[in-house]
């Protein structure tokens, strides 16, 4: 199957980006690192592999918005194209030398999600999808675990910080549920990651309280064209919220069942 121009141009900004990435972490101690509040760091990394992907897409579609990470919304929401991007997703491990993060973009056509990129410039690996033409890694479809239920299944989350950490004791109690009633939980660090394995069978299923569109844009499409389940953490349906729940289909109503008990009562 032909590959989406705007995937195309999607692939390249992606590689430029992490090229800007590869090479900062060499020089990990000296690089120009700013809190943006409490735990919560952005470095010259994360701008320039930002301004790689606008300059790369730009130049190929100049009347197409953007909503990013690091700069904010360019062009207004509004445009017919957006590309919603975090270049640097899982800046904190990166920063630690901890090698598991990538870079997220994702892109909405007249307010639908249409086509996804997250690639990962450690392993090398990248994973596309486009609505209706299935999700890819490298270029060899992939689809979500056969799990029949949470029994055997592994699960990967990401743990509540920034303003966010007000959800602690109840995410701990989500945590708690989801420990005893799987083969385990993983805390990778990459929210688009994390997205990006289930889509690839990886991992069974994962959730997350607190996020932003940039962290799940294309992670939420890679899924959903691998057969998988995206939705909030009540079931309701997903649209770029801040609280996420995916999974394979069965992996999926199993962790809805398991968190129901401990959602705050101002997520439900």
């Amino acid at each position: 199957m032909a590959i989406h121009p705007l995937v195309n141009i999607g692939i390249r900004a992606a590689r430029r980006a992490a090229t800007q990435i590869l090479r900062g972490i060499n020089r990990l101690e000296s690089l120009d690192v700013t809190a943006k509040g409490r735990n919560d760091y952005v470095s010259e990394i994360d701008r320039a592999a930002e301004a790689e992907i606008i300059d790369v897409v730009r130049k190929a579609y100049p009347g197409h918005g953007f909503l990013a990470e690091e700069s904010g919304i360019s062009g207004g929401t509004q445009d017919e194209v957006v590309w919603i991007i975090d270049p640097l997703d899982g800046t904190t491990n990166y920063l630690h030398g901890f090698p598991h993060f990538s870079v997220s973009i994702g892109i909405q056509v007249r307010g639908k999600m249409e086509h996804a990129i997250i690639y990962d410039p450690m392993r090398q690996e990248l994973f596309t999808a486009s609505r209706g033409g299935g999700a890819q890694l490298d270029d060899k479809r992939i689809r979500v675990s056969k799990s029949r239920g949470l029994e055997g299944a592994l699960i990967s989350t990401g743990i509540p910080f920034r303003a966010n950490m007000r959800w602690i004791d109840a995410y701990l109690q989500m945590m708690k549920a989801v420990a005893l009633n799987t083969a385990g939980i993983r805390r990778p660090g990459s929210a688009a990651l994390d997205l990006a394995w289930v889509a690839a069978g990886r991992t069974d299923g994962y959730w997350e309280i607190g996020l932003s569109p940039w962290d799940t844009a294309a992670g939420w499409l890679l899924v959903t064209e691998a057969g998988g389940r995206v939705g909030t953490l009540t079931g309701g349906d997903y649209a770029l919220g801040g609280e996420i729940v995916a999974g394979s289909p069965k992996a999926y109503e199993g962790l809805l069942a398991l968190l129901a008990p401990h959602i705050p009562e101002e997520l439900r």
